[in-house]
């Protein structure tokens, strides 16, 4: 069971975005080894969802991601930092926080199409929601990724 919180930025405890920046620390600058800002000026800006499971009567952050509005980066809404905790990999609550994040999304911003910059390896993930490659294949951080869009 994962209870979803959807949050504005300035709703989120500090208990909460300290647990989300934790996460992403953990996945995408220790596990995925690039060294960048992953503090970069949009949070503040972003809407937020949170997958929370309780594990050993602990509630631990499962699954992340960040919404932005339409020209707070790119002149569409986008979707960034996706991640699954190593703890809930294999589970499918990747495909639920796709599923929750897109919703919720389209909810937030009706009508408007989806961007994300996606690790290449996971482009026919992200086909399967919808978003459609365009461009080339690009480097950030030594990982390979697409840009991608949902109309």
């Amino acid at each position: 069971m994962t209870d979803w919180q959807w949050q504005a930025f300035h709703q989120l405890s500090g208990a909460d975005l300290y647990a989300a920046l934790a996460l992403r620390q953990d996945v995408f600058i220790l596990e995925q080894k690039c060294l960048y800002a992953d503090l970069d000026g949009y949070d503040q800006a972003a809407w937020h969802l949170l997958g929370w499971q309780t594990v050993d009567g602990k509630r631990r952050l499962a699954a992340y991601l960040r919404c932005l509005a339409p020209g707070a980066k790119h002149g569409e809404m986008s979707l960034g930092r996706v991640l699954t905790a190593p703890f809930a990999r294999g589970t499918g609550i990747g495909r639920r926080l796709l599923d929750q994040g897109i919703a919720r999304a389209v909810a937030q911003f009706p009508d408007l199409p989806i961007r994300i910059s996606a690790q290449q390896h996971l482009e026919r993930f992200y086909q399967g929601y919808g978003f459609v490659t365009f461009g080339s294949p690009y480097d950030e951080d030594g990982i390979a990724h697409v840009d991608m869009l949902r109309a």
